[in-house]
């Protein structure tokens, strides 16, 4: 997918902000534009990163950086990634773990997490991930990927549905989750700084990593450790 193709892609979710709502007042769907862009080949984006305010004010709209590890690490590496893409959930089983394990808990990166919305579904799942605040979105969206193949499955009101049963089991409230996904405004502001982000970025797909500020695709662990590595004995030297 070309990056003109992604931000049509971001474009057209914004047309379907508010399409949550009305599947959880009647667990039914007004589908006027057809299916959503849930394809296999959800492995391009661009993304974004935020954290919803609490989960209650459904007037904010403060969109900011889900940031894990040190402020002062040498390294910081942002991923672009989706929550429906299936090489973004590879990489989350892959690699992922091993990463946070050797070098975000070690001190060695400041790990960024941004979003790409393809479709309404991955949207949904990021308004979810949000909706713990700060401290609860890293381990809700590690729930998210490790079941995409489940949740994604189904018509809007299924995904809905499946959508929120993970973030109950999350321990979120049914009150918190209606709160944080019938909040267009907030949806509104990540879609914006998603597409503000991927363009500055020129994401091509997803996962992506900017890793001090240099542009890389998706990669094995060996291959991530090896440019890491190379990174810090740099600055360490």
């Amino acid at each position: 997918m070309s990056r003109t193709l992604i931000l049509s892609a971001l474009s057209a979710v914004m047309v379907a902000l508010g399409g949550y709502i009305y599947l959880t007042a009647s667990q039914s769907v007004n589908q006027s534009s057809g299916q959503p862009l849930m394809a296999a080949s959800a492995q391009e984006a661009g993304s974004t990163d935020t954290a919803p305010a609490d989960a209650g004010d459904e007037a904010a709209a403060e969109v900011i950086e889900m940031v894990m590890g040190d402020e002062d690490a040498p390294i910081t590496v942002i991923e672009y990634a989706s929550f429906t893409c299936p090489h973004c959930a590879r990489f989350h089983e892959e690699v992922y773990y091993d990463l946070v394990t050797n070098y975000v808990d070690t001190g060695h990166i400041r790990f960024i997490m941004r979003e790409v919305y393809f479709d309404r579904y991955g949207l949904w799942a990021g308004m979810v991930a949000r909706c713990g605040g700060p401290l609860r979105y890293f381990g809700i969206s590690e729930m998210i990927m490790e079941e995409q193949r489940e949740w994604v499955q189904g018509e809007p009101a299924e995904v809905a549905a499946n959508l929120r049963r993970l973030g109950l089991r999350a321990g979120l409230s049914n009150e918190a989750l209606d709160a944080c996904l019938t909040n267009n405004d907030m949806a509104q502001a990540m879609v914006t700084l998603s597409q503000e982000q991927a363009e500055a970025d020129e994401v091509q797909g997803t996962p992506s990593f900017v890793i001090n500020g240099e542009m890389y695709s998706n990669m094995s662990y060996a291959a991530f450790s090896e440019v890491l590595d190379g990174l810090l004995a740099e600055i360490e030297g």
